[in-house]
């Protein structure tokens, strides 16, 4: 029996499969099985699946239910006492098993450990940007107001957070996992790890970007974590749809067809839900990106995230020489 199960929801991933399994396959910790769920595929997911000598890893096929319903069949098939989930399209740092793991097993009482992530362009390299989160313990009311875990390729979860609070929300098409860690929150504690070993990658065809689509799902799992909270929490509701205005708002301009005046609108709408968000840095950063884009065209806007992009790397560079010299003049 593995320790830990690993699923990964495959739909005609083929372009970025084989090195996301790779990345799984090179993990300093060795007791898993990856449960790779075929979700209707039309490309050669299935038959290059079934050429991979490694028996840890496995296949099942289904008809096509989407990334939860994917989840929830891995989920069935699983083994492990821990359960971890990969997107085909992300990939893992080799010590991240090992460390949330050893996470788990110090501390009983908590439910779910997440990592920090780092953002990779479509070849796979840095975009010099990391989501960074420290919040851990009782985690609810920081959760539902932003997603601190972040994607789908981080949480590693017990396996009996599925048998007593249920399993992904299949009527839900878009950030499925926010809603199922937010059930976990209500009856279990969480844990980070401060290092990025996730990677995220950033391309075109990220179902995040498909925005107008996804407002509806937001609402959902706004509306169905509220039903049962004490009285006193409800003042979230209206933060939590601040929050996600915004980030709509975000979607809007990042979109293949970016559209600055929905981002415009999504942003007036957050802060009719939320009036203090005026205030936040987010609303800053939001605002200066609407007005970039509004005086100078989304041509423009792409070529300064470029430059962005091409900053961060650089102070990241430089971040890793320093640490790397301190660590040299220490030994």
């Amino acid at each position: 029996m593995p320790k830990v199960s690993i699923i990964i929801p495959a739909y005609n991933a083929m372009t970025y499969l084989p090195e996301t399994v790779d990345s799984v396959l090179k993990q300093t910790y060795n007791d898993f099985e990856v449960i790779v769920v075929n979700d209707s595929s039309t490309d050669e997911t299935e038959r290059w699946i079934s050429q991979i000598a490694d028996s840890r890893v496995k296949l099942i096929s289904q008809a096509n239910q989407g990334a939860a319903g994917a989840r929830n069949n891995g989920i069935s098939h699983a083994q492990g006492a821990y359960i971890a989930f990969l997107d085909a399209d992300d990939l893992w740092e080799s010590t991240k098993i090992e460390k949330q793991v050893h996470s788990l097993d110090s501390n009983p009482e908590v439910g779910l450990v997440y990592t920090w992530v780092a953002c990779i362009d479509e070849k796979g390299k840095s975009k010099g940007k990391m989501w960074k989160n420290d919040i851990e313990g009782n985690v609810w009311e920081k959760l539902i107001e932003h997603n601190i875990v972040e994607c789908g390729s981080v949480a590693m979860v017990r396996r009996c957070c599925f048998k007593t609070l249920g399993m992904f929300d299949q009527n839900i098409r878009f950030a499925e996992d926010w809603e199922m860690w937010i059930r976990v929150a209500t009856s279990y504690t969480f844990a980070v790890i401060k290092k990025p070993l996730v990677y995220y990658r950033d391309h075109r065809n990220n179902k995040s970007k498909k925005y107008m689509r996804n407002l509806s799902n937001f609402r959902v799992i706004v509306e169905k974590s509220f039903q049962s909270v004490p009285i006193e929490l409800l003042y979230l509701r209206n933060r939590s749809y601040g929050q996600i205005n915004f980030c709509i708002a975000w979607k809007c301009l990042q979109s293949s067809d970016t559209d600055y005046k929905q981002a415009i609108n999504f942003r007036r709408q957050a802060l009719l839900h939320c009036p203090q968000l005026r205030f936040s840095k987010e609303y800053l950063r939001l605002s200066i990106a609407i007005t970039l884009m509004r005086w100078f065209g989304a041509d423009c806007y792409g070529k300064v995230l470029t430059l962005l992009d091409a900053l961060r790397r650089f102070g990241s560079t430089i971040t890793r020489t320093k640490q790397d010299t301190t660590q040299i003049k220490k030994s």
